[in-house]
């Protein structure tokens, strides 16, 4: 076990004594960002050279796996500051080096290009708002994509493809919008940010699609999208596994009106095991892609379009087990998980929030499936 992993059940009390004010404030409380940041859980993904961890991709996971057993929204915090630590591999190193050594950093942000930048000679002139900014309130820098205009129009890739690119601000730049209202994954503060006329320098923006990792380092020879999904993963695993500890420990004490235990009743029982063994194929799908993935990296090969594909497939298919299987376990737990302070109830919210990232979502199974069929795929999907 890693030293990082250690460190996340290390933190599990505290994690568990936060949940009630992660829910009243509906975002990571200031003091648990904090101990996150101090355990460098923020930096799992950045580059070495610029003050981060660069960890093995299997040992990302595991942290934060670790994490959710405690809690969710906490790991789906640090799985978003984490991966988006990553753009630190993309930027100008001067531009890398005066903004990650900063021991208060804390990076987060949204991919999507919901922002328009335009350009103003060697700037842009960024406005946008931003949906799903989770950890964003406890962030320092934050980013955004957005499309390139340029006289007046977007900038064209393709015929139909946009060119839009990654903006990276101070957070004085934002402003945070008060629209989380949820019950699944709560306290993650995912609402919206936006920014008004913030000018932005063309070194501090990345793109997806067209830029390079200026680190050449394993670590970034994965999709900066694969990396999102596979910690978007191992935040329904990790989840997942404490549901089904948390019912075993019920099952035991809860009584049938017949006297029986849950656990001495045989529909319970074989329910159980079947959700135990969907869980352990489907973790097992995820670490052997993950593993095979990480082979072709450390060879100093671009990682195929077929190894990325297979990599979101068993990425989405942890995932929406994962929901399933809470759901199977609160479903035996019977009528005292439908009350919101039951931590059954927090599990099943939370797995079920996680399938709506799109990362994940069942569009997911058509776009790899392309690829595994051999019909064309950009690249960039992946």
């Amino acid at each position: 076990m890693s030293d990082l992993v250690l460190r996340a059940r290390a933190l599990e009390a505290d994690i568990i004594a936060a949940r009630p004010e992660m829910d009243r404030l509906r975002r990571l409380p200031d003091s648990l960002a904090k101990r996150f940041r101090d355990a460098r859980f923020y930096r799992l993904c950045m580059p070495f050279e610029h003050g981060g961890l660069e960890a093995e991709p299997r040992v990302v996971v595991e942290t934060i796996e670790a994490l959710a057993e405690a809690d969710a929204s906490a790991a789906w915090c640090v799985t978003v500051s984490a991966t988006t630590g990553a753009f630190g591999a993309y930027l100008d190193p001067d531009v890398a080096d005066a903004i990650f050594p900063d021991p208060a950093l804390i990076f987060a942000g949204v991919y999507a290009p919901m922002g328009k930048a335009t350009i103003e000679g060697d700037s842009y002139r960024v406005t946008g708002q931003w949906k799903w900014n989770s950890g964003g309130q406890n962030a320092t820098w934050l980013c955004g994509g957005c499309v390139i205009h340029e006289n007046g129009a977007p900038r064209m890739l393709t015929e139909k493809i946009p060119d839009h690119r990654m903006m990276l601000f101070p957070a004085s730049d934002v402003t945070f919008i008060d629209t989380w209202q949820t019950s699944g994954l709560r306290g993650t503060g995912s609402g919206d940010m936006a920014v008004q006329d913030a000018i932005v320098p063309r070194s501090r923006s990345v793109s997806l699609i067209t830029d390079k990792p200026r680190v050449k380092a394993p670590l970034y020879a994965f999709p900066i999208f694969g990396l999102l999904a596979i910690g978007i993963a191992a935040a329904a695993s990790g989840n997942a596994t404490a549901a089904l500890r948390e019912f075993a420990a019920l099952a035991s004490s809860k009584r049938t009106p017949t006297g029986r235990t849950l656990n001495d009743r045989g529909t319970v029982q074989s329910a159980y095991a079947e959700a135990t063994g969907r869980l352990k194929a489907a973790r097992a799908f995820l670490f052997a892609e993950i593993d095979a993935a990480w082979a072709q990296a450390q060879g100093n090969a671009a990682i195929s379009l077929e190894q990325r594909a297979s990599l979101r497939l068993a990425a989405t298919h942890m995932t929406r087990t994962a929901a399933e299987v809470v759901r199977t376990v609160q479903d035996l737990a019977g009528g005292a998980s439908v009350f919101t302070a039951d931590s059954l109830n927090r599990r099943l919210v939370d797995a079920q929030a996680m399938t709506a990232h799109i990362m994940i979502a069942p569009a997911t199974y058509e776009l790899t499936g392309r690829a595994l069929l051999g019909v064309p795929v950009s690249s960039a999907e992946l």
